[in-house]
C-alpha cells in the first residue's frame, strides 16, 4: 500500500503543477494577444499538449482512486457475490484494453514518431514526448487494476 500512496501523491501533484503551468500559458496567451497585440507564437500548442498530458494522467488517476464514472443499475441488483465476479472481469477488462491500446499501441506509437523525427511546429518538441505519457498511464492504470485485485 506504501508504494500505491506514493505513486497516488506523485501523479497528484504532477497534474497540479501541469495544470498550474497550464493556466500560466493560457494567461500569457490572452494577454499577449489583447494587451499585447501580437500572440504568443507557442502558447497554443503547449496548452494542446498539456490538456492531452492532464487528460491521459488524470484518467490514471481517477482510476487509482476509484473516482471513475459507472452505471450501476444492472450492478445494483445483482447478489454480492456476482457483483464481486462482476468487478473483477470489469478490471480484468480493463487491464487487457490498457495492455493492448494503451501500453502496446501507444509505445508503438511513440516508437514510429520517434524514428520518423516529428517535431512540433511551433516548440519544436519531439511528439514522441508528447505521446508517452499514453503508455505511462496505461502501466499505471494497469497497476491500480490489479493492485485492487489482490487487495481484494
Amino acid at each position: 500500500m506504501q508504494l500505491r500512496q506514493t505513486i497516488d501523491k506523485l501523479l497528484a501533484n504532477f497534474l497540479v503543477i501541469i495544470m498550474a503551468i497550464m493556466v500560466l500559458n493560457v494567461l500569457w496567451q490572452v494577454a499577449s494577444r489583447f494587451i499585447l497585440g501580437s500572440p504568443s507564437s507557442f502558447t497554443d500548442e503547449l496548452a494542446r499538449y498539456l490538456m492531452i498530458w492532464v487528460g491521459i494522467l488524470g484518467a490514471a488517476y481517477v482510476s487509482g482512486k476509484n473516482l471513475h464514472v459507472a452505471i450501476d443499475v444492472l450492478p445494483s441488483r445483482l447478489s454480492e457475490k456476482t457483483q464481486k465476479r462482476l468487478k473483477l472481469i470489469v478490471r480484468i477488462l480493463v487491464i487487457l484494453f490498457c495492455l493492448g491500446a494503451m501500453v502496446i499501441g501507444g509505445s508503438r506509437l511513440v516508437y514510429i514518431t520517434h524514428v520518423l523525427d516529428q517535431n512540433s511546429p511551433a516548440l519544436q518538441v519531439p511528439l514522441s514526448v508528447v505521446y508517452v505519457v499514453i503508455p505511462i498511464s496505461g502501466l499505471l492504470i494497469i497497476y491500480y487494476q490489479i493492485s485492487d485485485i489482490l487487495k481484494r
